[in-house]
């Protein structure tokens, strides 16, 4: 009974991870996609220049810096809400 739960559990593990990657890549690319679309959209000169340069993480994480100081000092429209300012 033992040596079926060792021999089982790992395989049950495995497969409960394998359902759940495929469960959760579609939420993680409709997120990517729509903060790319709007990096494209609102990025300056020198973080497209990071993006070219460095590729999409860098600049993304540079883009989000900006937008997250920019955020503190006034509220930025985003399409969350429907890029009316609050």
């Amino acid at each position: 009974m033992i040596g079926f739960l060792v021999v089982f559990f790992p395989l049950l593990l495995l497969a409960f991870m394998l359902l759940m990657e495929r469960v959760e890549s579609p939420l993680r690319r409709a997120a990517v996609e729509t903060q790319v679309e709007e990096f494209l959209e609102t990025a300056r000169p020198d973080e497209v220049d990071a993006f070219v340069r460095e590729g999409f993480t860098p600049a993304l994480e540079r883009w989000r810096t900006r937008r997250q100081r920019l955020a503190r000092m006034l509220p930025i429209p985003t399409r969350i809400n429907g890029g009316k300012r609050p």
